[in-house]
């Protein structure tokens, strides 16, 4: 079983190795120390977000406070590309939930998107809420999972702010039940252009999911004539809260990051 994780500040485990002592308070210490109620001995990661893992033994956990002795200090290096969920604004909670599971499988970073046939609409105080609860939403996803790194979330993007990220992917795929091509194959025909030198072999990998509405005709002109590849998920048309986990899963498989060949 994995240790149960608490984040440090960015920088806090710098310079500390086997033997040291960390010190995690607040409300991450409370938590430990009060709710999980953690005792001496028990083994801990704390993490900074960034990569850096501390792995270690309570020694002391009391009030706010939780003093764990340090075994070693890894640092997790990110994988050559960035795996990107573009997630368009929806109602309900249906985004929040597709980024809370793509942090599990391994998002690098998540982009909310103000389709054109997005309800929701992310304005003023509405917005600077909004994007504050999808980045706990993927911190305490990223908690959970046990990661050293949180994935980034990034300001809401328009279409034009969109379509110029297309065009500085090394890859953008479009999911839409009107493609033809699978996306495991458009993936593993990527990793093979890496491979030979006719694609790059490190820079983002985008999946953009549309909102409950559909992406619209123009904005797909836009994409695809900013570089993007449309792709299918399979037979049957996902929601938008399950197309880009479905698509990071088939992600990790065909570019390595779950058989170490990335």
């Amino acid at each position: 079983m994995s240790n149960p994780v608490f984040f440090v500040p960015p920088g806090s485990l710098d310079g500390l190795g086997a033997g040291a002592t960390a010190t995690v308070t607040g409300s991450e210490g409370r938590h430990a120390a009060t709710v999980k109620r953690l005792a001496a001995g028990e083994p801990v990661d704390l993490v900074d977000g960034r990569g850096v893992r501390g792995r270690g033994r309570v020694s002391h956990a009391e009030g706010d406070a939780l003093a764990v002795v340090l075994d070693a200090v890894e640092r997790e290096e990110r994988a050559p590309y960035r795996l990107v969920l573009v997630q368009a604004l929806a109602k309900g909670d249906r985004d929040e939930l597709a980024a809370e599971a793509a942090t599990e499988l391994g998002v690098d970073a998540v982009v909310p998107w103000q389709a054109e046939r997005s309800i929701v609409r992310w304005k003023g105080e509405r917005a600077a809420k909004s994007l504050a609860k999808w980045r706990s939403v993927v911190a305490a996803a990223a908690k959970q999972s046990r990661r050293a790194w949180v994935p980034d979330v990034d300001e809401a993007h328009d279409g034009a702010a969109l379509t110029a990220r297309i065009s500085r992917a090394a890859l953008a795929v479009v999911l839409h039940e009107d493609a033809t091509a699978p996306l495991g194959p458009v993936l593993e025909m990527f990793a093979k252009e890496a491979k030979n030198g006719a694609a790059p072999k490190d820079g983002e990998v985008l999946f953009v999911v549309g909102p409950e509405g559909g992406i619209s005709p123009a904005e797909l002109t836009r994409f695809t004539d900013a570089g993007a590849q449309l792709a299918l998920l399979g037979p049957h048309v996902l929601r938008s809260s399950t197309a880009g986990p479905a698509a990071l899963a088939i992600a990790a498989d065909r570019l390595g990051r779950w058989s170490g060949r990335s």
